[in-house]
């Protein structure tokens, strides 16, 4: 069981730039995703909260950094969904500025959740950023969402297809998951709890 008392996380700030962020201090790990993937779903189960992450009909409404606390030293963060935010290109091309430099710049960041739809597993820029982390040394941890939505045969057979393409990516690793039936919750929440906690007590 993970020891962090994930359902009393609070919304800390909302950032717009990267100077806007909290202070680069304890640890945090980012949730990050195409914008139909369900990152705010999985977020409010794993805090057990309905309306701690906004969830919406239209993808693509996460369009800042959302930071959560935790514990005085120890965050979440909801990072912008991609792929389908009808907004424009310069504005797009801004957003992917700032996330890239939280990527590169923040010393908090000790794991990166990325959630891929279980029925279109592991798109392009999910490619990029496992091999982002590959190259940064940063743990990421996938979980195949929406497992709800096949049966236990073809989703077991795509969790072996990701988990055979991660073998080239030491820091990666992968599970099923399901907001709606709530499958995959604690092994979610223990890997983000051993981030959390270890990056703490280093």
């Amino acid at each position: 069981m993970s020891n962090i008392a994930f359902q009393q996380a609070q919304f800390l700030l909302s950032a717009q730039t990267f100077a806007q962020c909290p202070p680069d201090v304890g640890s945090e790990v980012a949730f990050a995703g195409r914008s139909n993937a369900g990152k705010s779903s999985a977020l409010n189960t794993i805090t057990a909260q309905k309306k701690l992450a906004r969830t919406s009909k239209t993808p693509g409404r996460t369009q800042l950094l959302n930071f959560f606390s935790v514990s005085d030293t120890q965050r979440l963060v909801d990072l912008p969904g991609y792929g389908y935010a009808k907004v424009s290109k310069a504005r797009r091309d801004e957003w992917q500025r700032h996330l890239d430099r939280y990527l590169r710049e923040r010393q908090s960041l000790c794991g990166v959740v990325l959630l891929s739809d279980i029925r279109h597993p592991l798109q392009e820029f999910d490619r990029a950023l496992l091999n982002w982390c590959s190259q940064s040394e940063l743990a990421i941890h996938v979980l195949l969402t929406k497992a709800d939505k096949l049966k236990k045969g073809p989703a077991n057979n795509t969790l072996l297809k990701v988990r055979n393409e991660l073998k080239s990516h030491p820091c990666a690793t992968v599970q099923l998951f399901s907001s709606l039936k709530k499958s995959g919750l604690e092994e979610a929440k223990q890997v983000i709890s051993d981030w959390l906690n270890n990056t703490t007590a280093a």
